[in-house]
């Protein structure tokens, strides 16, 4: 029986077949996924990426390497999300050479729906993981970034630039994240490092 995925995906899915479309979307709900579009014009999956917000694309391809290949370099280009390549059959050279143009992984349909079901939750588990990872990642770049602006400004250590930071979310009510994108959007506001502040209404030092 297929476990509980971590995290709920929307999924965009595409294939030729109309009743294989209906095949994997049927598995893809099962495992508590939402196929928020199902393409049989293939072609067309980069372009409708962009105006519905999916987390992945599946794709089906066929057996025409060449062709299919053309394809998944101009999805990969033109999608909005990473894109998983369904294939008729284990074919490595094929493999490979999708993954170099940049598919984030594969799933085979020669196996039974069980077979199917399995490695489709393997691989759309794997996909939230890493898609939770890089958000982590990503959060963790803003705030040394923020830290860093932090430290120049006002000539202060990477601890006390934390330190800045937090106690700005504890009263502001704000994320950490939040505050440091904050500081990160207010930089090319601010004057250079070294230099006067800017003061309206004249000369400060006249009197």
């Amino acid at each position: 029986m297929a476990t509980e995925p971590r995290r709920q995906l929307r999924v965009l899915l595409a294939d030729e077949r109309e009743e294989h479309l209906d095949q994997v979307a049927a598995l893809l709900a099962r495992l508590g996924h939402i196929v928020i579009a199902r393409e049989t014009d293939i072609g067309s999956v980069g372009a409708r990426s962009e105006h519905e917000p999916a987390d992945v694309a599946i794709v089906a391809v066929d057996d025409d390497h060449a062709h299919a290949q053309e394809l998944i370099s101009e999805i990969v280009r033109e999608a909005a999300c990473p894109v998983i390549v369904l294939i008729r059959a284990e074919d490595p050279a094929f493999i490979r050479e999708a993954a170099r143009r940049g598919v984030f992984a594969y799933l085979t349909n020669a196996a039974g729906d069980e077979q199917l079901e399995s490695a489709i939750e393997v691989v759309l588990y794997r996909f939230a993981e890493y898609h939770a990872l890089e958000g982590a990642f990503g959060r963790r770049a803003v705030i040394e970034r923020a830290k860093g602006i932090l430290m120049e400004r006002h000539g202060i250590d990477e601890e006390g630039a934390f330190r800045m930071l937090r106690d700005q979310s504890r009263s502001s009510g704000r994320k950490l994240i939040a505050v440091a994108t904050a500081v990160l959007d207010a930089r090319p506001l601010l004057p250079p490092t070294g230099d006067p502040p800017h003061h309206v209404g004249g000369d400060p030092t006249s009197s």
